[in-house]
């Protein structure tokens, strides 16, 4: 199944399951037991979407939101997959390298990501990410992907002065509406295999970044295993499992987002998350 988060023309906020090229809106009687899809995941009720007796209204007629709109922790995994790792010249770390974005940080599909007034090193980077759907605490990783509720693309966009301030990531990745995570999630049973996919990040049609997920230093049960060690992982929290090689920072010349770019990451059995550059204002 695939579901996601949107705006409805009359300005109502609502989740749904997307069916064609449009989304079943849940019906008033499953927003009252489950007010948004964080609540519907947290329940274990993502399979009541299924039976949604809701209007249906097209893609082009909402105003998407990342599938998760309020998730209490987005947790990003930097230096993970072979190729990233090989282009910075860095060795392969020992532990996942952590920095985390606040949810204003972003938007969701066909929504701009907004490149700040202050710098012209805006850079993208296609990711798949993880969200959860079963709350746990030191994870074991044979029981990693019983906590998980979907899959989705993830730009995490970086402002990459800021980022190199200091040691810390922090300051180049969480600027306002910087980043995107969409379009919709995909449940597993749907996608499959996690480390099957490939990805591909395109800027302006030209395929900037292509990978198999499966490249990755450390796996999705060692992250969640390892994440959930530090912290209790509850539903709609999402990790971000990093980037692959072909990020515009390490290009000759380097490569930056502008305003009017469309930048888009696709993953196949997922979809494309697209997105418009647009200048702060």
């Amino acid at each position: 199944m695939r579901i996601s988060s949107f705006i409805l023309r009359d300005g109502t906020t609502t989740y749904g399951a997307v069916s064609g090229d449009g989304l079943i809106v849940a019906d008033d009687a499953l927003r009252s037991r489950y007010p948004d899809l964080k609540a519907l995941i947290a329940a274990g009720a993502i399979h009541e979407l299924a039976d949604a007796t809701g209007d249906t209204v097209a893609l082009t007629e909402v105003e998407m939101l990342p599938p998760v709109t309020k998730p209490d922790k987005i947790i990003c995994i930097g230096l993970n997959y072979l190729g990233h790792i090989k282009e910075t010249g860095r060795d392969r770390p020992e532990y996942p390298s952590i920095f985390t974005r606040f949810p204003a940080s972003l938007v969701g599909h066909d929504q701009p990501m907004i490149r700040p007034a202050v710098s012209d090193m805006f850079d993208y980077e296609g990711e798949f990410a993880i969200v959860i759907g079963k709350p746990g605490r030191a994870i074991a990783k044979e029981k990693a992907f019983d906590h998980v509720a979907g899959y989705t693309c993830f730009n995490d966009g970086s402002i990459r002065d800021f980022q190199r301030h200091t040691s810390q990531f922090w300051g180049g990745k969480n600027f306002d509406r910087s980043g995107s995570m969409g379009p919709w999630l995909v449940t597993p049973d749907e996608l499959g295999d996690p480390t099957k996919p490939t990805m591909v990040t395109r800027l302006n049609g030209e395929v900037m970044q292509e990978t198999s997920v499966g490249d990755l230093a450390f796996q999705i049960p060692d992250l969640i295993s390892y994440v959930s060690t530090i912290t209790e992982l509850v539903p709609g929290d999402v990790i971000a499992t990093g980037t692959p090689s072909g990020v515009g920072l390490f290009r000759d010349p380097k490569v930056f987002m502008k305003p009017g770019d469309r930048i888009e990451v696709e993953i196949s059995g997922i979809g494309t998350l697209r997105n418009v550059i647009a200048e702060e204002h």
